[in-house]
């Protein structure tokens, strides 16, 4: 299975999840949209990020939604929009020498695309993934007042069901967490990052970036 980290306006897990997944000898995936690869704040993080062999890859320059929430098949960006922003995210991932070749895919911003965004993506040679559905993980950024709210507790559980629930249990998993939440939230589940692997590893679980896991 895989952890796959987005990260778009804030990065305050960033060192915590990097002690943690060094603490583990954890190989992780992180997708970041090119504001965050020019925010100088996150500069030292995504620079130890590479330093320690995680994968890096594009989640959109400037976090575009495509498509309507309720009509998906009703695109919000033309074929140009969609190409200009992917290739800006490129621009500014190549400034730590990330190129196109070495980072192919790519995991589109609220993780809500359509069939043109895909194959959009294809006619620049990349590969649009996305995570594995069936846990509450990627609420992981949500705060109290927000109807869709999960505590880490609740998002915890949900791990386990799931995992519970299948025969093939997470293998083949992408998991999907945030590298940073807003203040408000406070309940942050990046705390609970070396509870949940001590856990799955004693389940016999192993890590993979993305790049290990798709291309077996």
């Amino acid at each position: 299975m895989a952890f796959v980290f987005t990260g778009h306006e804030f990065a305050d897990g960033g060192n915590r999840i990097l002690q943690t997944l060094k603490q583990q000898n954890i190989k992780a995936s992180f997708f970041f949209t090119g504001d965050f690869y020019r925010n100088k704040k996150f500069q030292l993080l995504i620079r130890q990020l590479k330093k320690d062999g995680h994968y890096l890859g594009a989640h959109s320059d400037k976090h575009l939604l495509y498509a309507d929430w309720t009509r998906r098949d009703s695109l919000l960006v033309t074929k140009q929009q969609f190409k200009k922003d992917l290739l800006q995210n490129y621009a500014e991932m190549n400034s730590y020498g990330i190129s196109k070749p070495n980072a192919t895919f790519f995991l589109p911003p609220y993780e809500w695309y359509n069939d043109s965004i895909a194959v959009w993506t294809k006619e620049l040679n990349l590969q649009l993934i996305n995570y594995s559905p069936g846990t509450r993980s990627a609420a992981d950024y949500t705060w109290p007042e927000l109807p869709n709210y999960q505590s880490s507790e609740a998002i915890y559980r949900s791990i386990f069901n799931y995992e519970q629930s299948k025969p093939a249990g997470l293998n083949g998993f992408l998991l999907l967490l945030h590298i940073g939440t807003d203040s408000r939230r406070k309940d942050k589940f990046y705390d609970r990052l070396p509870q949940l692997i001590q856990q799955l590893k004693q389940k016999g679980y192993q890590f993979k970036n993305v790049n290990d896991l798709l291309k077996e």
